[in-house]
């Protein structure tokens, strides 16, 4: 496998829970939690990409590494992309991983398992999914359904994204995990490109690579991780890793 970097994406102006990567879980920002477990996935070096100071200095105080860029990026693979820059202008990681700083419940295969697809030489960006298992998922738009082809067990080639119930009849719906896994090439040419129809119509980022032609596959993992998108699921989290280190 080629040299693989992890950058988490952090900032402070989130709209639905402002200062969120600082927030306490057990005693640590959720940054921290979720920068140990891409660690735990022993991938590659794991750096937080922030325009805050106060997200680096936690990210530093807990012994992890932060680099500083800059305020105005629309998505996290903006930001990613410029902390790539910072850290490896030698070019010398193939592979950048995209890991939401809102997950500290991830589990690190999960990261394994995006990473692991990029084997396949003609796979452009990898990310996992989980199959639904609580009926009100199915119809949540909060929730986003990857539609895929059957290639392999356990993976699929992503056809579609989609906050909408799908695909239509009987059999498995599954919950995307917002995690990607990408060629350093499918990153940089991901970046360059202007935001696509259906990205804008069902604000979903990936859309615009597969509008472009770019190939994404799919593995599906055991369960999807709780995002902390809000104070309720704030609360839920802290609950759950009360009792962790």
């Amino acid at each position: 496998m080629a040299d693989v970097l992890v950058l988490i994406p952090a900032r402070m102006a989130a709209t639905r829970l402002p200062g969120k990567p600082l927030a306490d879980i057990a005693g640590l920002p959720m940054i921290v939690h979720v920068l140990r477990r891409a660690e735990a996935a022993a991938v590659g070096p794991v750096v937080v990409a922030t325009d805050s100071p106060q997200i680096e200095a936690a990210v530093e105080k807990a012994g992890g590494r932060a680099v500083m860029t800059g305020p105005a990026h629309a998505s996290g693979s903006d930001r990613i992309f410029e902390a790539l820059g910072k850290i490896d202008p030698g070019r010398e990681a193939a592979i950048v991983v995209n890991v939401q700083g809102d997950l500290p419940m991830l589990e690190p295969s999960t990261v394994t398992a995006a990473v692991d697809l990029l084997t396949d030489q003609a796979v452009d960006i990898g990310t996992p999914a989980a199959e639904i298992t609580r009926v009100e998922e199915r119809r949540d738009p909060a929730v986003v359904k990857v539609v895929g082809s059957p290639v392999a067990p356990g993976r699929l080639r992503a056809l579609y994204f989609t906050r909408a119930t799908a695909p239509y009849g009987d059999g498995p719906l599954y919950h995307h995990i917002g995690l990607y896994a990408f060629r350093r090439a499918a990153l940089e040419r991901f970046v360059t490109l202007p935001p696509s129809p259906l990205e804008q119509r069902e604000k979903l980022e990936q859309l615009r690579a597969l509008e472009a032609g770019m190939r994404i596959d799919v593995a599906i993992v055991d369960a999807a991780p709780l995002g902390v998108d809000t104070p309720d699921d704030l609360a839920r989290a802290r609950g759950m890793l009360s009792d962790r280190p």
